[in-house]
C-alpha cells in the first residue's frame, strides 16, 4: 500500500508539474509573442476571454505541483539529497512568484482588479521570465535526484535512520553557494527589473540552460 500511496502521487505530482509548466511555456514563447503582433481588438478578445482561463489553470495546477511535491519530500525524507533540495527551492519559489506576484497583477491587466496596468504588467512578466528561467534546472534537479550515483555523489544527502535520527552529509559550501544564486535571482524579481538575459525568448532559455550547468556545477565540484 505504501508503494502504491508513493506511486500515485508521484504521477500526480507529474501530472499537474507537466500542465503547470506547459502553461508557463505557453504564456512566455507563445502568448507574449503573439500580442506583440496582434491586432488592438485580437489582443482585447484574447485578454478577457483567452487568458483568464489558461491562468485559472496556471495557477492551480502550480499550487497543486506544490502540495503534491510536499508529500513526496515527506514520503524520501530518508534520503534527501542536494539536488532535490535546489529544486525544490526553486519550485517553492516559482509558486509562490505564481500566487505572490503573477496573478495579483494579472488581474490588474486583464480588468479583475482596479490597478496600473502599466505597472503590474510589468512584474507580471519578470516574475514570469523568472519562473521560465528556474523551470530548467528545477526540472534537471528533480530527474537527477534519482540518479544519485551519476549527479549527486558529491552534493551529500540528509539522512534518517530507522531510529530517526537525523545525520547530514551535505556540502555545505555547494549548499550556501546554491541556494545563495536561486535567492539572489528570486531578488532580483522582487526587488529588481527585467534583465536583458531573460528579456526575449531566446535569452531566457539560453539563460536557463546555462543557469542549470551553473549549479550543477556547483553541487558537483564544490
Amino acid at each position: 500500500m505504501e508503494e502504491l500511496f508513493n506511486m500515485l502521487f508521484r504521477w500526480g505530482h507529474i501530472l499537474v508539474g507537466i500542465t503547470w509548466i506547459g502553461l508557463l511555456y505557453y504564456f512566455n514563447f507563445v502568448q507574449t509573442e503573439y500580442f506583440k503582433e496582434a491586432e488592438e481588438s485580437a489582443r482585447k478578445d484574447a485578454v478577457s476571454k483567452l487568458v483568464p482561463r489558461a491562468l485559472w489553470w496556471f495557477r492551480w495546477a502550480a499550487l497543486f505541483t506544490f502540495l503534491t511535491g510536499i508529500v513526496l519530500l515527506y514520503i524520501i525524507q530518508a534520503a534527501v539529497s542536494l539536488d532535490i533540495i535546489l529544486g525544490a527551492t526553486m519550485g517553492t519559489l516559482m509558486m509562490l512568484n505564481v500566487w505572490g506576484i503573477i496573478w495579483p497583477n494579472q488581474k490588474i491587466v486583464i480588468g479583475l482588479k482596479e490597478g496600473d496596468p502599466g505597472i503590474a504588467g510589468p512584474k507580471a512578466a519578470l516574475a514570469s521570465r523568472t519562473n521560465t528561467l528556474f523551470s530548467i534546472p528545477m526540472l534537471y534537479f528533480m530527474v537527477s535526484s534519482a540518479h544519485t550515483t551519476m549527479f549527486t555523489n558529491k552534493g551529500g544527502f540528509i539522512n534518517m535512520t530507522p531510529t530517526g535520527e537525523v545525520t547530514s552529509s551535505l556540502n555545505e559550501v555547494a549548499f550556501l553557494v546554491g541556494l545563495g544564486l536561486i535567492f539572489l535571482i528570486e531578488a532580483n524579481t522582487i526587488f529588481g527589473k527585467m534583465l536583458p538575459i531573460i528579456a526575449s525568448v531566446r535569452n531566457v532559455i539560453i539563460s536557463s540552460f546555462a543557469l542549470t550547468v551553473l549549479l550543477s556545477g556547483i553541487n558537483y565540484y564544490l
